[in-house]
C-alpha cells in the first residue's frame, strides 16, 4: 500500500498507508491528520486541501489539470510551483514515498 508523509507547519511529520485510488486529501481526513480542512468533501470547489508537495518529490506527480490550476489561485496560503489540492492526488504505487506539506491555514 502506498506511503504518503504529511508535514504540518510545526515541521511534525505522519506517515500513513492511503490505499492506491484514494485521494491524498482522504488519506489525511480518514487519519486524522490536521492541516487538511477539506470543507467541500473532495470536489475541487474550495481549496481548503491545498498542500505543497515537498520538492524531494514533486518529479512523482503530473501537471495538474486546467481546473486545479484555477481552483489554486483561491487558495488560503500563497500558492507556490509545488502547490496542489490533495484531493486531486490519488494514491498509486507511483506515489509511495510522496511527502506533502501542510500550510499554515486553509481558509
Amino acid at each position: 500500500m502506498p506511503k504518503i508523509t504529511y508535514v504540518n507547519v510545526d515541521g511534525d511529520q505522519t506517515s500513513v498507508d492511503v490505499p492506491a485510488g484514494t485521494s491524498v486529501m482522504r488519506g489525511a481526513v480518514f487519519n486524522d491528520i490536521d492541516g487538511i480542512v477539506a470543507q467541500c468533501g473532495g470536489n475541487m470547489q474550495c481549496a481548503t486541501c491545498h498542500v505543497y508537495v515537498d520538492e524531494a518529490t514533486l518529479d512523482k506527480l503530473d501537471p495538474p489539470q486546467e481546473q486545479e490550476d484555477e481552483m489554486l489561485g483561491f487558495t488560503a496560503c500563497p500558492r507556490r510551483p509545488n502547490s496542489r489540492l490533495s484531493c486531486q492526488l490519488k494514491s498509486s504505487d507511483a506515489l509511495d514515498g510522496l511527502i506533502v506539506h501542510t500550510p499554515e491555514r486553509q481558509n
